[in-house]
């Protein structure tokens, strides 16, 4: 079997990131944080296009980030965690296309009140017409029922 370079260059980063998972988790055993990160760093060595990979390795330096208390190392967590995201955004422009398209991005920043107002009293109002017509549809249903049952009610007795 014969490795190519990149095939060899994904070996030497396995490895890299796997001696780095190794003094993370000596230093302290119970930090999920960086676990979390390191497990995402190998998924992108099998995958480097994944883009829900990248989405999800952003939000744990995110997360990384907000939890350290050190101002400057916090910044570098955000700075790859904002990497991370532009990178998944480059590798899934039909995702990204398709959030914006539902308005995911004026829903998060609150600018899309006015929108969502508008598509909700439209879908309160589709909703009040199949309730109209459900029941309507029932009480018909309870009539015909009704009729029919009274129709072979067997005669009196002959007297």
């Amino acid at each position: 079997m014969e490795f190519s370079q990149s095939d060899f260059d994904r070996l030497l980063l396995s490895e890299h990131n796997r001696k780095t998972a190794e003094a993370n988790y000596a230093k302290d055993p119970l930090d999920a944080d960086v676990k979390a990160i390191s497990k995402f760093e190998e998924a992108l060595v099998i995958d480097p296009a994944k883009h829900y990979t990248l989405w999800s390795l952003g939000n744990a330096h995110t997360s990384c980030g907000f939890l350290t208390a050190d101002l400057s190392e916090a910044k570098g967590d955000f700075d790859k965690a904002s990497e991370c995201f532009q990178r998944a955004v480059d590798e899934a422009p039909e995702l990204h296309m398709e959030l914006h398209k539902h308005g995911i991005n004026q829903q998060t920043l609150g600018g899309g009140s006015s929108a969502s107002s508008a598509q909700s009293s439209k879908k309160k109002s589709s909703d009040l017409k199949y309730d109209i017509f459900g029941w309507a549809i029932l009480a018909v249903g309870i009539v015909a029922w009704v009729g029919m049952a009274n129709s072979r009610i067997p005669p009196p007795p002959a007297r």
